[in-house]
């Protein structure tokens, strides 16, 4: 991975409380994991940042090494990688999700 590549990465989960790297965008998923992950995150009431990988190869690749995960989609939140949609989808039905982004949901 390039140094600009990984400034943007470490750029993109910084400035963003919560970041969702998908196939697609979260008003138009281009697969299934990448729709649920989304729409957990929107269950849970919270402003994500989406980015869609489909649209640039670097970033898609870049990311896999960033994250040392080698699937997608990705989320963090506050900084710290959490996983992809299952991992979501497990830690919102056991309320691990909203305890960790309280401050962050809408009313």
């Amino acid at each position: 991975m390039t140094e600009e590549m990984n400034q943007r990465l470490t750029n993109d989960v910084t400035n963003n409380d919560v970041v969702l790297y998908m196939k697609g965008t979260k008003d138009f998923p281009m697969c299934g994991f990448s729709a649920r992950a989304a729409n957990v995150l929107k269950a849970a009431k919270v402003d994500f940042a989406d980015f869609n990988i489909l649209e640039d190869n670097d970033l898609r690749l870049g990311l896999k090494e960033f994250s040392e995960w080698p699937t997608f989609p990705q989320c963090y939140i506050k900084g710290q990688f959490v996983g992809g949609s299952d991992i979501l989808l497990e830690m919102y039905e056991n309320g691990e999700l909203q305890e960790m982004v309280k401050d962050l949901q809408k009313a």
